[in-house]
């Protein structure tokens, strides 16, 4: 694991995706996102928020963050039409990155030809702008098929496999971190990155995925091009070990 905290925390605030999926979520809300976004101590890498929120976002925010929206979010459904209008909204908003969950229902009863046949047309709508596919990997439960869920992912031709929506009992843990780096390093795409999402809210849980993003994939890709973290509050834990304050939050997977 990564031992100097301040390292680590410089890394994960520029790998974070700083997000607001709440259901009543409102304009004042994505406001106080994006000037949170903007640190004392540097940029995070983007803003995730819903779809209606993206043309406000981009308008609050410098060119240098991201603005990042879901799609087909957070239930993971089968339905195409309605995964395909969420891309359709965020790009015409001027979005740069789409976070699309993969119905993993459907993987888990065994449709994958369906799910592969689904990620293709949402990576075809959504290029040019950055696409992560969340496998939901709590749900997933075994080791088998959220390597199965991570490869359909790469095939497609996502940036990103992320773990989790953060709508689930169980988000991202270090179990299936390994599961997902192992099949993105076995992918050989040199490109493709990993994004933990769900429950990390510390810099120590931080520093033990970035130190698992390092074991895998080298210290080449401990940057926002890369890795990522979606978190709502791993940020006032960043601010406090990189203003010199004992991390805040508890340590739960690490």
């Amino acid at each position: 694991m990564t031992t100097d905290l301040k390292a680590a925390a410089r890394t994960a605030l520029a790998c974070l995706d700083l997000t607001s999926l709440n259901d009543g979520d409102t304009a004042a809300d994505i406001d106080a996102l994006c000037r949170r976004a903007q640190t004392a101590h540097g940029p995070v890498a983007a803003v995730c928020v819903w779809p209606r929120f993206v043309a406000q976002a981009r308008a609050a925010l410098p060119a240098g963050i991201k603005v990042a929206a879901v799609a087909n979010f957070p239930d993971g459904a089968l339905d195409q039409a309605r995964a395909l209008a969420d891309v359709a909204t965020i790009a015409q908003a001027g979005g740069d990155e789409v976070d699309v969950v993969l119905p993993y229902r459907a993987l888990m009863a065994g449709q994958s030809t369906e799910v592969a046949e689904f990620l293709s047309e949402v990576r075809f709508a959504s290029r040019p702008l950055t696409l992560k596919v969340i496998i939901e990997s709590g749900e997933l439960q075994t080791p088998e098929l959220i390597a199965q869920a991570t490869r359909l992912a790469l095939a497609a031709g996502a940036d990103f496999v992320k773990t989790s929506t953060g709508k689930t009992p169980t988000g991202a843990t270090p179990a299936a971190a390994a599961v997902m780096l192992k099949e993105i390093q076995a992918s050989g795409l040199p490109s493709a990155g990993f994004k933990a999402s769900g429950g990390v809210r510390s810099v120590a849980d931080a520093a033990g995925y970035i130190a698992q993003a390092d074991a895998a994939l080298g210290a080449q890709a401990l940057n926002p091009q890369r890795l990522r973290f979606g978190a709502s509050g791993l940020l006032t834990d960043i601010e406090a070990v990189l203003g010199g304050a004992a991390s805040t939050a508890s340590n739960a997977a690490y």
